[in-house]
């Protein structure tokens, strides 16, 4: 028959465990988590952050998230390739994350989904058929990329925003997209951000 512990017995036999497996799980793994990300996968393991071109310019946003590229007043600035909706927060907000978790026959999304239609109408003339990932957003609201046929659609306003050749511009476009993952998984895309980076550079 096994010995009954007193209480002093079982309360330092506990506190031991604690202190030990705190140290273990929340201490040197941890670490060795945090070492080994640092090592092998440096610029996932700090949030994929991108810099400015411009020297001694700090990060302007991670490649992992979008951000909006809004005008003094908050509006879609036209000289700036715009991301697909976000109902994340106020959109983009990280500690949002969130899809809208309306279903496809809800009053607010099918109104929702019109007025984004019209207003990617009006904002590109020439646009007959309006890319989905300009009418959805993302279960995340976080998505930083848009469809290639989204980026070339907009092209032509960037271009007109700036004074650039439209070519120019759309050769941007295809130089910043991104193939499949692994050759057959998703679809081809564009980051924003990047794409936006490299739009700054053609005016220098």
């Amino acid at each position: 028959m096994a010995a009954i512990r007193s209480w002093p017995r079982t309360l330092g036999v506990a506190t031991r465990s604690m202190i030990l497996l705190t140290l273990l799980l929340g201490v040197l793994f941890p670490a060795l988590i945090l070492g080994i990300g640092q090592l092998a996968l440096p610029a996932p393991a700090n949030g994929s952050m991108i810099n400015a071109p411009q020297p001694g310019s700090g990060p302007v946003g991670s490649s992992l998230i979008g951000q909006t590229f809004n005008d003094a007043a908050g509006n879609p600035d036209p000289a700036f390739f715009q991301p697909r909706p976000s109902t994340a927060g106020d959109g983009y907000d990280g500690a949002a994350s969130s899809g809208s978790n309306l279903g496809p026959e809800n009053p607010k999304l099918v109104a929702a989904i019109a007025e984004r239609k019209a207003a990617y109408l009006a904002a590109h003339p020439g646009t007959t058929v309006v890319p989905p990932d300009a009418l959805a957003a993302s279960g995340s609201g976080l998505d930083p990329d848009i469809s290639v046929a989204n980026a070339l659609a907009q092209a032509p306003a960037v271009a007109a925003a700036r004074s650039l050749d439209p070519e120019k511009i759309q050769a941007l476009v295809k130089e910043q997209t991104t193939g499949r993952d692994l050759g057959f998984l998703g679809e081809p895309r564009v980051n924003v951000l990047k794409l936006n980076i490299a739009l700054s550079g053609l005016d220098n």
